[in-house]
């Protein structure tokens, strides 16, 4: 790429920042929450009077999820393929809807995992940064925490630190079950402002 190539690209990069952006649904007061970003130093780059650095380009790319190629516009273009019906999916997926809106910071999804046919086996557990809250609207979750098996129903809450091998699974055979989860990825917790009190 050459000198010229790359002061077009740069030239097309604040237009493209605020699409992206928009897409997401962010405010620049989001994005600068998130990032630590100035908001002047955002907006002047949206509007094209400020090239961004490669360590600012990098902080956006994260707090999207997307590429530096793909913000900057030279990701590979993709050769649309003729119109095929999407597989289905698998008996035993999960659907998942987001409840938020979010760049970063602690947010919500609601989960449905479909009836069972037979006895599920243990739970596929993983362990990442973060922590997660989680509670059972319907049905019975099978959740693998560790060592440790628990089988939650409706109303119950788990809360643990996503450092610790977990995993679940629908522990019922006849019907789904739907559960919300509250993430944080850097381990941002529930803070409760109100106790209740005893009778």
């Amino acid at each position: 790429m050459t000198d010229d190539d790359v002061a077009e690209v740069l030239a097309a990069m604040g237009p493209r920042l605020r699409a992206v952006r928009e897409r997401h649904g962010h405010t620049l007061t989001d994005v600068s929450r998130t990032t630590g970003i100035a908001l002047s130093t955002l907006s002047r780059i949206e509007n094209g009077r400020r090239k961004p650095t490669l360590e600012l380009l990098l902080r956006l790319a994260k707090a999207y999820g997307v590429s530096l190629d793909e913000l900057a516009g030279t990701a590979p273009v993709t050769v649309e393929k003729p119109h095929t019906p999407p597989p289905q999916r698998p008996v035993d997926d999960k659907a998942v809807l987001p409840l938020t809106r979010y760049v970063g910071g602690l947010h919500a999804h609601k989960h449905v995992l479909p009836a069972n046919v037979d006895q599920p086996p243990r739970p596929r557990q993983a362990s990442h940064e973060g922590y997660e809250w989680l509670c059972v609207l319907s049905g019975r979750l099978w959740l693998a925490l560790g060592e440790h098996d628990l089988v939650l129903t409706s109303g119950e809450v788990a809360e643990f630190d996503t450092r610790t091998p977990h995993g679940v699974a629908n522990a019922g055979l006849g019907g789904p079950v739907e559960y919300l989860i509250m993430f944080g990825p850097q381990g941002e917790r529930l803070r409760p402002r109100v106790q209740p009190t005893s009778n």
